[in-house]
C-alpha cells in the first residue's frame, strides 16, 4: 500500500491539512508582495530639471514660478514640460510671443530634478535620480530581484529535498527578514541591488518549500482544492499590495511593511509539522510516526494509527538504499521518462512566469492610474482560479495548462495590433491575458508537484522555479524593447505562451493518480486511478499497490 492510502485513512483534508495551509498563508502572503514591489518602490513620479541654476544666473528673480518655468525648460510635444532637457539660458522671448521653441539650443539637466511627490514621497527614482538616462535602472532593479529568486530556487531546492522541509522554511523566513530590512537601510544604489538580490533569494524559499508541503500533507481527491486554494494568497497579496502601497508611499517604510508579516510566520512555525512523505523516504520513521499520529488526532481518526508501528512505515515508500542515498538536480535527467518531463516543463514554467510578469510588471501605459491597475490586476485573479480549479478536475492538468498558455498568448498576440490611444479596450485585453496567464501559473504549481516524485520533488520545483525566473528577470529588460518597436514585448510574450501552450501537450496526465514517491516510480507504466476501498488490514504486514 502506498502512503496516498495511508494519508486517507488519516484524513487527506481534514483539521490537520486546515491548519497546514492556515499556517502557511502568513508567509505566503510576503511573496506576492514583494514580487510585485518594483512597480511601486521603483515608480517614476513627474518630474523636469532643476531650474535653480538659471534662477541664479538668468536673473529670473521678478517672474512668476510659472513664468520661470516657461523660460527655462522646453515642452514635449504633448505640452508637458521637459522631463530631460532644459534650455542652455533663459528664453525671455516665450513670455510675450507664442512660438516653436524645438529650435532654440538645449542641455541636459545640470543641477538635479524636482519631482511630483503627489503619489510618491520617495522612490527609488527619486532617492538616487534613476531617471533619463538612467532611467533603465528601475527596471533592472527587478531583474536584480528575480534573478537572487532564480539562484534561491536552485539553493533551496537541493537543500529542502536533504535537510527538510520545515527546517529550510524557517531558514527562509529569517533570511528574507534580514535582508528585506538592510535594503530599506540601504544607502546607496549598490547596497539596494545586493540586499534586493539576497532578499530574492531568501524569498524564494518561502514559494517553492511551502507548496510542497501544504501538497505531501493532501490526500489525492482534495489535491487540486487545496492547491487553488493555497494560490488564492497570491490573489490577496496582489490586491492588497496596491493598498499598502496607496497608504505608504515611501519606499523604505513600504518595503518594510510588506516584510513584517514574517516575524509572526516564524512565531507559528513551531505548529508546522514536518512531510511525512519526506521523512519516510529519508528513513526517519519515528519522525513520521510521530507527525502521522499528530495528523491522526487531529482529524479524528487516532484509531488508525494506534496499531501502526514506525517500522511499518518503511514499506509504504520504497526509497533507495533505505534513505542515506542524497539525490541532486543531476537525478532529474539520469532517466529517459523524468528527463523529457524536466525538459517539458522547464518550457513550461518559463513560458508561464515570462508572460505572466511580462503583463503585471506593465501597469502604466494604460490611461489608469497604477494602484487601480494594480487592483484590477489583482481582483482578476479570483475568477481565474475558481476556473483553473474546475478546468483541473474536468478535463485535466495536461489540457488546463496548454489551454490556459495558448489564451494568454491569444490575449497578448491581439493587444498587439490594437492602436494604443484606444486605452480601454487595451486595458481590458490585457486583464483577460492577466486572468489566463495566473490560471496558467497556479495550475504549474499544482502539476509539477504531482509529476516529479517524493525523492526529488522540491529538487524538481527548485529546478523549474529556477527556470521560471530566468523569464522573470527577462521580461522587465523585454520591456525596455517598446524604444525599438512598441508592440515588440508583446509579441514576443505572445510567441513564447504559444510555442509552450503546444509544448504542454505532450506532458502526461496527472489527475487522479497517485504521487510518485521514487523515481522507478515515474518510469515505470502510468499508474490507474486510485481506488478508495482498500484499507490496512495487518499494521505488521502492508500490502503494496
Amino acid at each position: 500500500m502506498k502512503f496516498d492510502d495511508l494519508l486517507m485513512e488519516l484524513g487527506g483534508c481534514g483539521r490537520h491539512q486546515a491548519m497546514v495551509v492556515a499556517l502557511l498563508v502568513i508567509p505566503r502572503l510576503t511573496i506576492p508582495f514583494h514580487f510585485l514591489l518594483n512597480n511601486f518602490i521603483a515608480a517614476i513620479p513627474p518630474h523636469h530639471c532643476d531650474i535653480s541654476v538659471l534662477e541664479v544666473e538668468g536673473g529670473l528673480d521678478n517672474l512668476t514660478r510659472e513664468q520661470r518655468l516657461t523660460v527655462s525648460i522646453p515642452l514635449e510635444e504633448d505640452g508637458e514640460l521637459s522631463s530631460c532637457q532644459i534650455f542652455s539660458e533663459p528664453q525671455f522671448h516665450l513670455l510675450s510671443v507664442s512660438s516653436n521653441a524645438s529650435h532654440l539650443p538645449t542641455v541636459p539637466c545640470r543641477s538635479g530634478w524636482v519631482f511630483d511627490n503627489s503619489s510618491f514621497i520617495s522612490t527609488l527614482a527619486t532617492e538616487w535620480d534613476l531617471v533619463c538616462d538612467q532611467r533603465g535602472m528601475t527596471k533592472v532593479t527587478a531583474t536584480i530581484f528575480f534573478v537572487g529568486v532564480m539562484v534561491g530556487a536552485a539553493i533551496f531546492g537541493i537543500l529542502s529535498d536533504r535537510y527538510g522541509r520545515k527546517r529550510m522554511l524557517l531558514f527562509s523566513y529569517l533570511l528574507s527578514i534580514c535582508f528585506a530590512v538592510a535594503s530599506a537601510f540601504s544607502v546607496n544604489f549598490a547596497m539596494f541591488a545586493a540586499m534586493r538580490f539576497l532578499t530574492g533569494v531568501a524569498i524564494s524559499g518561502i514559494s517553492i518549500i511551502s507548496i510542497v508541503l501544504c501538497v505531501e500533507w493532501v490526500d489525492i481527491d482534495h489535491r487540486t482544492l487545496v492547491a487553488v486554494a493555497m494560490s488564492l494568497d497570491w490573489t490577496a497579496g496582489a490586491v492588497l499590495v496596491a493598498g499598502i502601497a496607496y497608504l505608504i508611499n515611501d519606499w523604505r517604510y513600504l518595503t518594510i511593511a510588506v516584510t513584517a508579516q514574517l516575524v509572526l510566520a516564524t512565531l507559528t512555525w513551531w505548529w508546522l509539522p514536518e512531510s511525512a512523505r519526506w521523512l519516510i523516504a529519508h528513513g526517519r520513521l519515528d519522525e513520521a510516526h510521530y507527525y502521522l499520529t499528530r495528523c491522526a488526532r487531529a482529524n479524528n481518526k487516532k484509531q488508525v494509527m494506534t496499531a501502526i508501528k514506525p517500522h511499518v512505515l518503511s514499506t509504504v515508500i520504497v526509497s533507495e538504499n533505505s534513505g542515506d542515498r542524497k539525490y541532486s538536480y543531476l537525478d532529474l535527467v539520469r532517466t529517459p521518462k523524468l528527463r523529457r518531463i524536466a525538459m517539458l516543463t522547464g518550457c513550461s514554467w518559463f513560458a508561464v512566469a515570462f508572460t505572466y510578469y511580462g503583463i503585471g510588471l506593465n501597469i502604466t501605459g494604460f490611461g489608469v492610474n497604477i494602484y487601480l491597475t494594480q487592483l484590477i490586476y489583482g481582483a482578476t485573479e479570483l475568477p481565474a482560479k475558481i476556473g483553473i480549479y474546475f478546468s483541473l478536475n474536468k478535463i485535466g492538468r495536461r489540457y488546463s495548462q496548454a489551454g490556459s498558455l495558448l489564451t494568454t498568448g491569444l490575449c497578448l498576440a491581439v493587444n498587439v495590433f490594437i492602436p494604443l490611444r484606444m486605452n480601454l479596450v487595451r486595458m481590458t485585453v490585457a486583464v483577460l491575458g492577466k486572468g489566463f496567464s495566473e490560471a496558467a501559473f497556479t495550475c504549474i504549481f499544482l502539476y509539477t508537484t504531482e509529476l516529479y516524485p517524493t525523492v526529488v520533488r522540491q529538487n524538481g520545483l527548485g529546478y523549474n522555479s529556477f527556470v521560471a525566473r530566468v523569464g522573470v528577470s527577462l521580461a522587465p529588460l523585454v520591456s525596455l524593447l517598446e524604444g525599438v518597436w512598441g508592440p515588440l514585448p508583446n509579441a514576443l510574450f505572445s510567441a513564447v505562451a504559444l510555442s509552450a501552450g503546444l509544448l504542454a501537450l505532450l506532458l502526461p496526465e496527472t489527475r487522479n493518480k497517485q504521487l510518485p514517491e521514487t523515481i522507478e516510480d515515474v518510469e515505470q507504466t502510468a499508474k490507474s486511478p486510485i481506488s478508495t476501498s482498500e484499507h490496512w488490514k495487518d499494521s505488521e504486514s502492508v500490502p503494496m499497490n
